[in-house]
Parts: structure tokens; C-alpha cells; sequence
């Protein structure tokens, strides 16, 4: 054991003596120091084609684009030539961008699908910050193919979890799963690429008058280049909006949007372990409505709300006794969903939309219909929700109203202060209520570090004591260092019945501390090293540890896009009562120390074929256990996407020894940019489970258009159920 230590501590001392800090100051980041850029206005629109050297409108705007690397080589210039020209009309926000690349036979396209993952392919990607708050904004971006890339980014991306949309919803921070009605096009020439943008003001929020913040990013492949407009400090990212440059000359009035979104569905399904064999057929018909009250305040309607085009959730097996977090991935509720997200994301969500129409064991509870608005006024974030589900019978679910309350101010300096109410009234009987309130906030201290917290109570239909939970939380990010120090209590009796809870009365502190470390020589082989140090820990209110997790490791990132992660983990868990991890195993109560080790492969995702291995052995309860994934990923040209997971746990306890394995296959073919066929098999050995889901999608604006999709589950054998349904949906523009 004490070999590992000084191993970490040799690494960490040898790092600091030969390699380049790249530590910057804080004045290289004042605000009269960022770019600034000017919107042209324009009477006659260009034609969007993807062609921008021929195009006169384009001639006659001066370009802009000197853009300057974040890697391989920190501060230098990007290596090849980029040219920006910006335009607007009464209606539309236009954008050009020039990429030119010395090897255009070269250009990397990883994935054709509609906001498909762009961090591994050649791309052109900005951010918008229309409020000039610093703090959100939208993102449009594309590759040299024109797919269609859009999210929304508030409080500066951070709080985002997985952003995937096949893989996982988001809470706060970044919002992939946020749709917007725009056209790109892109043409590759002799030259490299280019791609043209027109964005209808419309499909943007922003206040009239003002300024933009804006930024920049460019992925030149061939190099693992990533280059901004706007430089970035080591560890930032494009959505840091208080870091954004300006754009200036817009002098813009609010248009008019009122859209009707409806659809019609028909859906054919059977229940073989009800013992039914009659198939039921279904139809269905619904839809929303949107109108933007003013350019940042919108009115969102939903009647007969359905989401069957929607992946199913990714098989999951649960190693310890606390609760599985399976994230949102209803476009609806994540609209907007950072600006109602409060709380500790994925451990304590004071508003957990998966709560609204789905029951506990991911059964569809229908929503009869609500509402939503949301936005800005001035400063001010305003949100607004209600839902009504209907009554499930046969689960003994009655019908429900859903309401969220949440206001927010925003000060300069990335500062915050405000509050959200949480409500959930069953339409039965009268006493069955459950709320939260909850204050929250957020203090900057300059460009480099920020507390922040919240205070949160519970009351509902039911006598318990302590129904409060808070955090308290400091970080430091700058000069290479990534610091973070918290606190968090979860009181016995705190219930958040609309929220979610990793588990339930603890005591928490953790933190976090990471250094950045850049080699001297630009011809070495690594792009950076990442040394850090972690630790958590769960008190019980008697003083009991529950969990205690010290993880120490050093992350080895080579400029080939190859990633190496090593570290040690020394673990405490503490049991009070015996629970059964598999069946008929149990852990008896006691407290269990040990140690384990974790490395973690995997190479350039960019390439045709990829790898990514992760692998945790060492001791668990008393026994051992020895975690390993592995997922291969392989693409052919730019249609075909295949990725092979599994998940081997194999543990081996005192109380006996078990095996919980998973299996995932996702594939995917493009036939078109917008017509898709995907397919997802998952194998779940714990629940003995085979699920199968197939989705074809003709896609048009805002991911709108037809969606065929095929259910089918087997457990044990034998048949469970499956489903084939058919959905379209479209959008009508009613005022122009």
C-alpha cells in the first residue's frame, strides 16, 4: 500500500519539475481584452447551400477568425485558416464559416446523426449568448456533412451529466436534448470545408437592443486540434459565456412565433405475461403548442403528451443498496431543464421530471396535458410548470397535478440568487399532497472561484421530523488547478416525492483537487497530464460511516487521442442491517475497509475502430470483486455506427459469489443525414431479461417527422411483452 503512495507522489513531483505549468493570468481574460465581432445587416438573404465563396451577399461582408489552440499546443495559433462572416435580417440570424484544411481528403465524420457528438470529428461549433448574461446561451454547430447540431447552456455548462442524446437526458448545465427549427449546409471544396447557418429569431430567445456574447470553436482532426475564437483557459470549455467575446451591430426587434406541433399516433401491443394473447390497438392524437409572449419569455402547451419515439432507458444493475439513477430523456421536460434544475444533480434533485409520467417501476403513466412558461426578464429567470397524469387503475395510481415554481436573479459577476416550489397534489383525496421550497444561490469571486449552496424543506401528508437538506459548496478553477470543497446533509424525514435521492439522511463532505500539467516539449508524445486526488464520505445523524471513498490517480492523455487513467481507490462501507446484494447473497452488518485499483484505456475515438476498457479489481464486503466494461466502437464511411458494451461483475463475497452481467449492442445506418435506422439489444443477466428496440426516423425540423419504432422484451425465456408504433408529428408555423 505505502508503494502506491509514493508511486503517486513521484509522478506528481516529476510532473511538476519537467513539465510546462501554462498558467495564466487573470488579466489575459479582462473583458475589454475579449474579441469582438460586428453583424452585418442585410436586405436580401443569401442562398443557403453550403457554397460561400460565390456568394454575393457573402462578398460583401469582411471576415473575421483568428483563432488560437487550447491543444495540442496551448496559445498558438490554430494551424489552419478559419473565416467567419456574420449577417441578419429583419427575421433571420445568418452565420457563414470558411474552414479551410491543407488535407480536405482527410476530414473525419464520425457520426451523420442529427446532434450527434462532435468532440471526435472535423467541426464548427459557437455559442450565443443573447442575454449578454454571462451565464446562458445557445449552441449551433455542424461538421463538414451539415448535420443539424443545436443545445442550450446555462450556468456556464456546469452541473451536465452524460450529453449523449441516445445515451442519456441532462440535468442543468448543458441541454443537448433542446431542438431548434434552422437550416445548415455544408460543401467540402479544394480548400477544406464550409457550412452556412440561418437561425430564424424566432427559434432564439433574446433581449432587443443588446449586445451578444459569443465564441467560437473549431476541430481540426488530423491534429487532435481544438481551437476558440475567444481563448480558453486549460480545463474551460466553450460554454464559460463570461469568458465569450462580444457581438456587436445587431439592432433587432422581437418577431412573431406561435407554432402548433401536433402529431397522430397508432400503436399495436401485447402483454404475454398478463396471459392476454389479444393484441390491443391503440390510437392516439395530441400535440403543442408554443408562442413566445416577447423574444425571451415562451408559453409551451402540451395536450395527450407521448414520447414513444423516445429510447428506452439503458439496462442497469444495482451493486450496492441505494437508489439507480436513470436520467430524463423526454424532449419536453428537458427543454429548458437547467433553468428548473436545484439541488446536487443525480444526488439530490429537488425536481426530478421523471417523476412526472412515469411510475417508479418505468411504467407509463399518461399526461392528461399542462403547461409551461419559461424564459428571461431582464435579469430575472422566471419557470413556470404544470402537469396533470391520469389515473392508473390496475397500479393503483390515481390522477396527479404536478406544479414548479422557480425564479431566479442573476448579478454580475456570476452571481445568483433564488427559489423554487415543488408540488404534487393527488386529485382523489385531499390530504395527498407533498411540496418543497428551496432557496439557492451562487456568489462569484471574480473570474476564478465561486460558492455556492442551497436550503431546501419538505412537508407533505405524513408526521416526520428533520425535512430539510442543504449544500454548501467552493470552487476554484484557474491556473490549471480544478479545486473543490463541499458539504452536504440530507435530513431522516426530507421527501422529495417530485425529486430524486441517491439515498436518504446522511451527512456528506467531499472534495476535489486536480492540477493540469502540460509537457515543456512540443514534440512530446503527451498532450497532458492530469494528476488528482478525491475523497467522499456518508455519515449517518448517530455518527455512523456509511460510505467512505479516497480515490487517487493520474490521468495520461497522448496527443494521438489515446487516454490513460491509473489510480487506487481505499473504500468504507458500513452496514447497520444485512441486505441482499444478489439473490440469496447477504452482506451481514459490520464495516468493511479496502483497497482497490482502477485503469481505464481507451483510444481515438475519431478513428473507423475505437476501444474504451475500464477495469476495477481489488476487495468489497468482506470478499472481492473485479468490475470490467469494455465497449468497441466501429464506423463504416459515414452511414454505418456500431457499439458493442459489455459489463462483467463478478463478485465473490462470504455470503457466496455472483455474477451481474449486461449487454448492449447500439447500431445505427443512415440512409440520409435525417433518415435513420437505429437499433438497440440490451441483455440484463440479473433480471434474466433480453430487450430489443428498433427505431427508424425520417426526420424534419426541430427532430420532428415520422418515427416507426419496435418494442420486444423476453425474461427468462420467455415472452413479455413487445409493441409497434408509428408516430408523426410536424410543426406549423401560424404566424410569420
Amino acid at each position: 500500500m505505502r508503494a502506491r503512495y509514493i508511486l503517486f507522489i513521484v509522478i506528481y513531483i516529476f510532473c511538476n519539475t519537467t513539465y510546462l505549468h501554462c498558467q495564466v493570468t487573470e488579466s489575459t481574460y479582462d473583458a475589454k481584452d475579449r474579441p469582438k465581432a460586428r453583424a452585418i445587416p442585410i436586405n436580401v438573404n443569401p442562398i443557403i447551400d453550403g457554397e460561400v465563396m460565390d456568394d454575393e451577399i457573402w462578398k460583401q461582408i469582411p471576415p473575421f477568425g483568428d483563432f488560437y489552440q487550447v491543444q495540442p499546443n496551448f496559445g498558438k495559433p490554430a494551424s489552419e485558416k478559419t473565416e467567419i462572416r456574420i449577417a441578419y435580417t429583419s427575421e433571420t440570424f445568418f452565420l457563414s464559416v470558411i474552414c479551410y484544411d491543407s488535407q480536405p481528403d482527410k476530414l473525419v465524420v464520425s457520426d451523420p446523426r442529427r446532434d450527434a457528438n462532435l468532440d471526435n470529428t472535423d467541426a464548427f461549433i459557437f455559442v450565443l449568448d443573447t442575454y449578454k448574461d454571462g451565464q446562458n446561451g445557445f449552441v449551433f454547430g455542424t461538421n463538414s456533412l451539415g448535420i443539424e447540431y443545436d443545445a442550450q447552456v446555462d450556468n456556464e455548462g456546469q452541473g451536465n451529466r452524460n450529453v449523449n442524446r441516445q445515451q442519456s437526458g441532462t440535468i442543468g448545465g448543458f441541454n443537448l436534448n433542446w431542438d431548434a427549427s434552422f437550416t445548415v449546409k455544408a460543401q467540402v471544396k479544394e480548400y477544406g470545408w464550409s457550412a452556412e447557418f440561418a437561425i430564424p429569431l424566432r427559434t432564439i430567445r433574446f433581449q432587443a437592443g443588446k449586445d451578444w456574447g459569443i465564441n467560437f470553436r473549431r476541430n481540426i482532426r488530423k491534429t487532435n486540434e481544438i481551437v476558440y475564437w475567444a481563448q480558453m483557459p486549460i480545463g474551460f470549455t466553450l460554454y464559460r459565456l463570461s469568458l465569450a467575446g462580444t457581438l456587436t451591430g445587431l439592432e433587432l426587434r422581437s418577431p412573431g412565433n406561435l407554432k402548433l406541433i401536433p402529431y397522430v399516433l397508432g400503436r399495436l401491443d401485447n402483454d404475454y405475461a398478463s396471459g392476454e394473447l389479444e393484441s390491443e390497438v391503440t390510437p392516439e392524437i395530441g400535440g403543442d403548442i408554443k408562442y413566445s409572449i416577447t423574444p425571451s419569455l415562451t408559453l409551451d402547451l402540451t395536450y395527450n403528451t407521448d414520447f414513444a419515439q423516445v429510447e428506452v432507458d439503458d439496462q442497469q444493475v444495482n451493486l450496492d443498496r441505494f437508489n439507480l439513477f436513470f436520467p430524463e430523456k423526454r424532449p419536453f421536460f428537458l427543454e429548458n431543464a437547467g433553468l428548473f434544475t436545484v439541488g446536487s444533480p443525480g444526488e439530490v434533485d429537488l425536481f426530478f421530471s421523471r417523476r412526472i409520467g412515469i411510475g417508479d417501476d418505468g411504467s407509463i403513466v399518461p399526461i392528461i396535458g399542462g403547461a409551461r412558461l419559461s424564459g428571461k426578464l431582464n435579469r430575472t429567470n422566471v419557470g413556470l410548470l404544470t402537469m396533470f397524469t391520469d389515473a392508473v387503475n390496475e397500479e393503483g395510481i390515481e390522477k396527479n397535478n404536478f406544479s414548479v415554481a422557480r425564479v431566479n436573479y442573476e448579478f454580475k459577476g456570476r452571481t445568483a440568487l433564488g427559489g423554487i416550489f415543488v408540488n404534487r397534489t393527488g386529485l382523489e383525496s385531499e390530504d395527498d399532497y407533498n411540496r418543497t421550497y428551496s432557496l439557492d444561490g451562487k456568489l462569484g469571486l471574480g473570474k476564478k472561484a465561486r460558492l455556492s449552496g442551497f436550503y431546501a424543506q419538505t412537508s407533505g401528508s405524513y408526521d416526520t421530523i428533520n425535512e430539510h437538506a442543504f449544500k454548501l459548496q467552493a470552487d476554484y478553477n484557474w491556473d490549471n488547478w480544478e479545486m473543490r470543497a463541499a458539504y452536504t446533509e440530507v435530513g431522516q424525514g426530507f421527501n422529495p416525492e417530485v425529486g430524486f435521492l441517491l439515498r436518504s439522511a446522511f451527512r456528506k463532505p467531499e472534495g476535489l483537487v486536480l492540477y493540469h500539467l502540460r509537457p515543456k516539449n512540443e514534440n512530446s508524445k503527451i498532450l497532458e497530464y492530469r494528476p488528482h486526488v478525491s475523497y467522499r464520505g456518508y455519515w449517518n445523524f448517530n455518527g455512523f460511516q456509511e460510505t467512505g471513498f479516497l480515490h487517487m490517480d493520474n490521468h495520461w492523455e497522448f496527443k494521438s487521442g489515446t487516454e490513460i487513467h491509473t489510480g487506487i481507490n481505499l473504500t468504507t462501507e458500513g452496514l447497520l442491517e444485512p441486505f441482499e446484494i444478489s439473490e440469496g447473497v447477504i452482506v451481514e452488518p459490520g464495516t468493511y475497509k479496502h483497497a482497490e485499483g482502477q485503469l481505464i484505456f481507451f483510444t481515438n475515438a475519431s478513428k473507423p475502430v475505437s476501444v474504451n476498457i475500464r477495469s476495477v479489481f481489488g476487495g468489497s464486503f468482506g470478499g472481492t470483486r473485479y468490475l470490467n466494461t469494455a465497449t468497441l466502437q466501429f464506423r463504416a464511411g459515414e452511414k454505418f455506427n456500431a457499439g458493442l458494451s459489455y459489463q462483467y461483475n463478478k463478485f465473490e463475497l462470504p455470503g457466496g459469489d455472483f455474477t451481474a452481467n449486461v449487454f448492449q449492442s447500439r447500431i445505427t445506418y443512415a440512409f440520409k443525414s435525417n433518415v435513420l435506422l437505429q437499433g438497440l439489444v440490451q441483455n440484463n443477466t440479473v433480471n434474466k431479461l433480453w430487450a430489443f428496440n428498433f427505431r427508424f426516423g425520417w426526420l424534419q425540423r426541430a427532430n420532428t417527422g415520422l418515427f416507426v419504432v419496435y418494442n420486444y422484451n423476453i425474461q427468462d425465456n420467455d415472452p413479455l411483452n413487445n409493441s409497434l408504433i408509428i408516430k408523426y408529428t410536424r410543426i406549423f408555423d401560424l404566424v410569420k
